[in-house]
């Protein structure tokens, strides 16, 4: 399918994933890929649900693609990585809280995503400006708080507050409609064992190495590029997200006012993890210029694009805030990082990174069920 193609409709897209799982089950040659395939050899049917729980365990390595024999230009017509990846935009709209600003975010993700950007930066630059209008474009030195000298501490904190609260909420109602289709009981998600193996692995990012050679990604000579990359982004945004919580203790627990020197913990944390999410969303919308269209959803950029577009943002403005804090150009990128971090956030529930949550709970299930002995068969 092109980019210009309609998505096929939910029920059509079912009945292929069903096709593609049954043939799957019957030919057993890409079993060693990822747990998709011990997965899948664990039903002789698979429902609706099934078709959901796999696609979200599919990591898009696609190894099995140019593995397989029956895949275009077969008859068969057998593309298991798009067959899954557009289901898993099926999942995105299935189980979003709230639903319209899913279908929102989906019709143009990466419009969307900007648009929130300028406007929340706007709203900080008109809340600094209320006070006195020239306050926004004063240079400050650190001895006299630069940031909280242009917005109150109060302000910022307390709109971080609200969103941090509804992406919670958010991630807490998609998960509470996702995990009950799954079969599985919610005391069996926390079990310590499989959680505990659902978290190493998304930790570790083990099923983005095709089987142990790499992904086939962008094509189909292996490379543990998009691993790396991925790896970039993922623990660049721990960093920051770490940096922010010892800010806070510092704030909170000693007294200690923004901005801190360069070689405190919180800018330590802050600079190491921005260059991760400068190197990582890089990285990986240069392998997206240069991916195999037959692996993935076109109809899918815009959301990748936005997630990836608001990550590099959020670092960038983060890094120039931090080299330029006590210049007359302070308060303006102040704002413009404010309002790509509260945006890179209320996309969360409703963007590309909302199939973490699916994909860890995936994963979970993975470990439960590889636990239950099968009749006959055993645990694995």
């Amino acid at each position: 399918m092109s980019a210009g193609e309609a998505s096929p409709r939910l029920g059509e897209l079912i009945e292929e994933a069903q096709r593609v799982l049954a043939i799957c089950n019957a030919c057993r040659y890409c079993e060693g890929y990822c747990a998709v395939f011990p997965a899948l050899e664990r039903r002789l049917s698979f429902t609706e649900h099934d078709v959901h729980y796999l696609a979200s365990l599919c990591h898009n390595c696609g190894s099995c693609l140019y593995a397989c024999q029956y895949a275009p230009p077969h008859e068969f017509q057998l593309n298991f990585p798009r067959v899954l990846a557009q289901v898993r935009k099926q999942t995105y709209k299935r189980y979003a809280w709230p639903a319209f600003l899913a279908r929102a975010f989906e019709r143009n993700g990466l419009a969307v995503a900007l648009l929130t950007v300028a406007c929340l930066a706007l709203f900080f630059m008109a809340m600094a400006l209320a006070g006195d209008p020239a306050r926004l474009f004063r240079a400050y030195p650190d001895s006299e708080g630069s940031f909280y000298a242009v917005l109150p501490h109060g302000a910022m904190a307390g709109a971080f507050a609200v969103v941090f609260a509804y992406v919670i909420l958010a991630f807490a109602m998609s998960f509470a409609s996702f995990w009950p289709d799954t079969g599985e009981l919610a005391s069996e998600f926390v079990s310590p064992g499989s959680s505990g193996s659902a978290t190493w692995d998304a930790l570790t990012l083990k099923y983005l190495d095709g089987g142990g050679a790499g992904c086939t990604y962008p094509d189909e000579k292996p490379s543990f590029a998009r691993r790396n990359f991925h790896h970039l982004t993922f623990h660049g945004f721990m960093l920051c997200f770490a940096a922010t919580c010892v800010a806070t203790l510092y704030h909170y627990g000693f007294g200690w006012k923004a901005p801190y020197g360069f070689w405190s913990l919180p800018v330590l944390l802050g600079t190491v993890g921005g260059v991760g999410l400068l190197a990582g969303p890089a990285g990986l919308l240069w392998l997206k210029r240069r991916r195999d269209p037959l692996l993935v959803d076109p109809s899918q950029d815009g959301m990748d694009l936005a997630f990836l577009a608001l990550l590099f943002l959020v670092s960038l403005s983060g890094l120039l805030l931090l080299a330029l804090r006590e210049t007359r150009a302070m308060g303006i990128i102040l704002a413009v990082h404010l309002g790509a971090v509260l945006a890179l956030f209320l996309s969360l529930p409703h963007g590309k990174f909302v199939h973490a949550l699916y994909r860890f709970a995936a994963l979970t299930r993975f470990h439960i069920e590889r636990r239950r002995p099968l009749p006959e068969i055993g645990s694995e």
